[in-house]
């Protein structure tokens, strides 16, 4: 029996001052509430050691119960496919027997009336022949030489019509059936050589060799060894947020992608919504499919995040990963608590703007909701390390969008761009056409096309927020500078609508540009002389 240890120095740091009066144990955990909170935390972590073996047991026990279960199956599906193989061949033998059978006795009636056909011609001539003969002897009995004349030119004419003389005396078939034998000694032998097929072995996956880019995943594989029966391959993978071997519950159905030629395979356009994905692979012949690889893991994290609506404007109709500009939005509310609204702020409010009376209470606790004229909205997960990259499509006949980043402590009144909370881009496509980059109330105004899908860069580390043309990945504006809280992806947008891609990998062309870009003089600092 196998025990594993994983648990055995937490037992032994816990049990290593439990026995022992209080004034020999360190100095740094002597205090009662001290000792009790050291012995909580190693308790703890021995409570979390075991339930983690405990999880790893029963996912191991469903896997064995499942494939117990799929013996049973298969072995009763392969009997059934073995009478239904063993049921064709007797068929097919009693149809080849019944064929041979006709043949031999369509032969035997065609030399049976062939032979039938010359005895008959043969008695019809003999019986012809006696009776001439007979005629013959009598004729030499004659006395009249007239008579005998007479009867000797009868006798010459018959004789030289008679169908004796014309017969052939040799049978026109033969007895002999011998073409029609049989000798299924090779065919005999054959059958006996009937044996399972060749199941092809379970082909490697090389993890090196896979690559994980670009919203793509290359899975390669090699087979043990060489087999020219191979025909095709079936690639089998689902997405799942467990490292390690797949769980057996819990989990997402396998996706197929069959009659692969080749000993790789591209997955792409893929949304990263999990952190991992398994793959596994099986080999094809002509008529069976192979024993599985063993499943590989391969990461992909990326950054998922939904429109966060419990905070967003009250003039945005938000949902999920799309948020469309409403004018109509909180009115309902507004009407009701406009005498509340007022209570506790001075000065009158701006008819533009939507009160923050009518906010109905702020979901998960976060923040309250935008208001006035910053038709706001942000994400719903933060970011606080890494390289992170996803994307945004306007609606063709949107006024005013941006585009960017903010802290958490944006303002309900701030608008994107205009603190030193927040860094954006921003489109306007009202009166007129403007396209810039905004940070702490500075603006930029950039010379290029706006596109049609803007992709955001965000490296929180490196502190840097970079806008790319999502399709050409042409750099439009980089922001240079340092986060000193987590940041989450922020949205402006008034008459019009925005979607977003979340779930995205930062682009190898989005890396190799960040590499090189690194050095421009378009940064936030280049903002500050400039006024907006």
């Amino acid at each position: 029996m196998f025990v594993s240890t994983d648990c055995f120095p937490l037992c032994l740091e816990l049990s290593k001052y439990g026995a022992r009066p209080l004034h020999t144990v360190p100095a740094h955990i002597r205090t009662e509430s001290s000792f009790r909170s050291y012995e909580n935390e190693a308790l703890q972590r021995i409570i979390s050691t075991l339930a983690n073996k405990n999880d790893e047991i029963q996912n191991f026990i469903d896997t064995l119960n499942q494939t117990l279960k799929g013996v049973q199956e298969n072995s009763s599906n392969i009997l059934s496919e073995l009478d239904e193989e063993f049921d064709s061949l007797y068929s097919i033998l009693d149809e080849v027997k019944e064929s041979m059978i006709n043949s031999i006795k369509q032969e035997q009636a065609r030399k049976s009336q062939e032979l039938q056909s010359q005895l008959s011609q043969c008695n019809n001539a003999l019986e012809n022949s006696e009776e001439l003969l007979e005629f013959a002897t009598r004729s030499l009995d004659l006395k009249e030489p007239e008579e005998f004349s007479k009867a000797a030119r009868q006798i010459k004419d018959r004789v030289t019509m008679a169908s004796a003389f014309r017969l052939s005396l040799k049978p026109k078939v033969s007895d002999n059936m011998t073409h029609l034998m049989v000798d299924f000694s090779q065919e005999r032998q054959m059958l006996q050589t009937l044996k399972f097929l060749p199941v092809p072995k379970a082909p490697e996956i090389d993890p090196v060799e896979c690559l994980v880019a670009d919203n793509s995943v290359t899975v390669a594989w090699r087979m043990p060894e060489e087999d020219n029966k191979i025909d095709h391959f079936i690639l089998e993978y689902r997405k799942t947020n467990f490292d390690g071997l797949p769980r057996v519950k819990d989990e997402r159905c396998w996706e197929i992608i069959d009659n692969i030629k080749g000993t790789e395979y591209t997955l792409s356009g893929l949304k990263f919504d999990s952190k991992y994905m398994n793959f596994r692979v099986r080999a094809c012949n002509k008529a069976v499919a192979g024993e599985y690889s063993d499943p590989v893991t391969l990461e992909t994290k990326a950054l998922n995040f939904n429109l966060d609506s419990s905070s967003s404007h009250l003039n945005l109709r938000v949902e999920d990963t799309c948020v469309e500009w409403d004018p109509t939005g909180g009115k309902g509310q507004e009407s009701k608590m406009k005498g509340k609204e007022n209570k506790g702020r001075s000065g009158t409010p701006s008819p533009k703007r939507t009160s923050i009376g009518s906010r109905p209470p702020a979901g998960r606790g976060s923040r309250d909701r935008f208001t006035g004229e910053s038709y706001t909205v942000l994400g719903d997960t933060a970011i606080e390390s890494g390289q992170h990259y996803w994307e945004v499509k306007a609606q063709k006949d949107c006024k005013s969008y941006s585009v960017g980043v903010a802290y958490k402590t944006l303002g309900k009144f701030d608008q994107l761009g205009k603190t030193n909370t927040s860094w954006c881009i921003h489109v306007n496509n009202w009166l007129q056409n403007t396209f810039a980059a905004k940070h702490n109330n500075k603006v930029k105004a950039l010379d290029v096309t706006v596109p049609e899908r803007i992709g955001v860069f965000c490296d929180f580390d490196g502190g840097q927020l970079s806008f790319y043309d999502a399709s050409s990945k042409q750099l439009l504006y980089s922001f240079k500078t340092k986060f000193t809280q987590p940041v989450l992806p922020g949205f402006m947008v008034w008459c019009g609508g925005l979607s977003l891609n979340t779930g995205m990998q930062v682009p190898s062309a989005v890396r190799t540009l960040q590499k090189s870009e690194n050095g421009m003089t378009g940064s936030a600092s280049s903002l500050n002389n400039i006024t907006q």
